[in-house]
């Protein structure tokens, strides 16, 4: 089993865990003091699984994403059975990169476990301070990382091909669909301002994955698919439509008159 399934995806479960451990505890020495964020993520987490099977058959049974993924299932399919894969794989060898601390660099940044701890610290802050935008943003996240880590998981559990230095459980790879996921939502939330940057640091992470042969391309390839229609989808039907940095809401008019518009919002 490879290191997306040993360290990755169910680090992040145990990072949840242990929050959640960490939050009893200051509730039992001090149970007057309620911790504001873990009142919160009690109640979202009652809903989180009808959540996540809603936005699963959203984004994987939408016709524009079926599309793109079966298309990318197809070229990687083609990629490795013939000697693309292959060839390529002796190129990165030939002509290495990344050196030792870029290597371990960007496989931190891309790591999937950093990624859900990054996103518990978000959605826990948000909700201290009561900024309910940027929790339910973090919310969104952990969602799109859940439903991208199953995915990528049950993939490799069907597919369980080798990587190039010998590991299991090689297709897709992990950390480019994890680190497409996250650029995917910030670039549905904050725009090309952030987005574009978080494309390139997640293109990075799917080139080192290469270049030290902890994947194939079509392993890259189809990891960075799937997280794009994953980050995209779940993000983009969550998002409040803004304009200016005001949220966009109905407007109903008042008790004695008609009428019915929309009013800018923003909050402070």
């Amino acid at each position: 089993m490879n290191s997306y399934c040993r360290n990755g995806f169910w680090s992040g479960v145990a990072c949840a865990g242990l929050i959640l451990v960490v939050g009893c505890a200051s509730q039992t020495e001090n149970p007057s003091k309620k911790s504001l964020w873990f009142e919160s993520a009690k109640s979202d987490l009652r809903r989180w699984p009808n959540r996540i099977v809603k936005d699963s058959r959203d984004t994987f049974l939408k016709a524009d994403n079926l599309t793109a993924l079966l298309l990318a299932g197809g070229a990687s399919i083609a990629m490795h059975n013939s000697d693309a894969d292959k060839n390529l794989h002796e190129n990165f060898q030939r002509h290495r990169a990344f050196g030792s601390f870029a290597d371990e660099s960007f496989n931190i940044i891309g790591h999937p476990g950093v990624h859900f701890a990054a996103t518990g610290l978000w959605y826990a802050l948000s909700a201290e301070n009561q900024d309910d935008r940027n929790k339910e943003r973090a919310w969104t996240m952990m969602t799109a990382l859940t439903i991208n880590g199953l995915t990528t998981v049950g993939l490799k559990a069907i597919r369980d091909n080798d990587t190039p230095n010998g590991k299991r459980w090689a297709w897709p790879s992990g950390h480019t669909s994890s680190s497409f996921t996250v650029a995917s939502v910030l670039h549905e939330f904050y725009g090309p301002k952030v987005g574009i940057p978080a494309y390139a640091v997640a293109s990075l992470v799917g080139y080192r994955m290469m270049d030290t042969g902890d994947h194939w391309a079509s392993d890259v390839l189809f990891g960075a698919t799937l997280g794009w229609v994953v980050g995209h989808t779940v993000a983009g039907k969550h998002k409040k439509l803004e304009i200016a940095g005001f949220e966009v809401v109905p407007s109903i008019g008042d008790p004695h008159g008609s009428g019915m518009g929309v009013s800018l919002v923003k909050r402070f």
